[in-house]
């Protein structure tokens, strides 16, 4: 039984296609993220799998109801881009209001939200502040404690850490990494590869109202992406013995004086074998790195565009 299925889904704002035959399962809990560019369908996909909006072709189905379902809903948590919070009433009030929809008692509510508040920095006094007074960031922290009161088996999320700063952005992404170890599923839409990149289980990339592949960030990354490089410096400037050395490992190499960059594959098996003989031959490598392809890359490869 699929957690999430969406088949052939279509949805048009006027005369324009936003969405074009999306087709999208998902089996197991994990993270499944949705990458994209702003504009590319991620946010009309998510509120037509919440039930907020009826596509205008195809389905979608979460654990065999559709999304409209009062009992479906249940299961669902959802966190929106812009968080429906009410300006003039404390964080905590905003929660019982929200809480006390999902049939949730007041003390449970504020013991919950308190909890989760001190794992993404949000204090007491903060949720006791005015709503209208919070900062974006503190905003989106508030809406993804809401989207969990419940504690929902499935958490929707549309682009959550959108205005936070990185260290409030590894919290959240320690937050999911909890969530998944509790068997729960999340679905995120973002545009941060990297954010994608170290959370998802695997990842549908979608542009233009179309999700164009949909796999393992690994897989995506070998299959698409370019050659990982390895770039050496050397203590001395490079001769042709070092050349010769390089040659057995890539046909495929650039030279500059003391650096040399080199496309290789496997570098997990060839590097120190690599820099093993250099040494042996006596010529000290003072400083490696590896640069590896990324979903950017990967991106780039199958729309001929950047992602950000």
């Amino acid at each position: 039984m699929a957690i999430l299925l969406v088949k052939d889904v279509v949805k048009y704002f006027d005369s324009r296609r936003v969405l074009d035959s999306v087709s999208w399962r998902i089996e197991n809990p994990g993270i499944y993220s949705l990458l994209g560019p702003n504009g590319a369908g991620k946010t009309t996909l998510l509120s037509i799998i919440t039930g907020i909006i009826e596509p205008d072709g195809g389905r979608v189905l979460i654990k065999d109801s559709k999304p409209s379902n009062p009992s479906t809903r249940m299961i669902i948590g959802y966190c929106p881009q812009e968080p429906g919070l009410i300006g003039n009433l404390s964080g905590y009030d905003n929660a019982l209001f929200y809480g006390r929809l999902y049939g949730l008692r007041s003390r449970d509510i504020i013991d919950r939200v308190s909890k989760m508040g001190e794992k993404l920095g949000l204090s007491r006094n903060d949720l006791r502040m005015k709503v209208g007074k919070y900062s974006g960031g503190m905003k989106k922290k508030l809406a993804l404690i809401i989207s969990l009161l419940h504690d929902p088996e499935i958490l929707i999320l549309d682009e959550p850490t959108t205005g936070m700063d990185p260290g409030v952005r590894r919290e959240v992404w320690q937050l999911l990494l909890d969530l998944k170890k509790m068997s729960k599923t999340i679905i995120l839409a973002t545009h941060y590869m990297e954010e994608a990149d170290q959370l998802s289980d695997r990842v549908a990339i979608i542009d233009r109202g179309k999700i164009i592949v949909e796999d393992k960030p690994s897989v995506l990354k070998e299959k698409y992406g370019p050659k990982t490089v390895l770039q050496l410096r050397f203590e001395n400037t490079i001769n042709n013995e070092v050349i010769g050395v390089v040659k057995k490992y890539s046909d495929k190499y650039y030279v500059n004086e003391r650096i040399v960059k080199i496309h290789i594959g496997e570098p997990e098996k060839y590097v120190p074998e690599l820099i093993g003989e250099l040494y042996s031959h006596g010529y000290r490598v003072v400083e490696f790195k590896l640069v590896k392809p990324t979903l950017e890359d990967v991106f780039l490869k199958l729309t001929g565009r950047r992602l950000e």
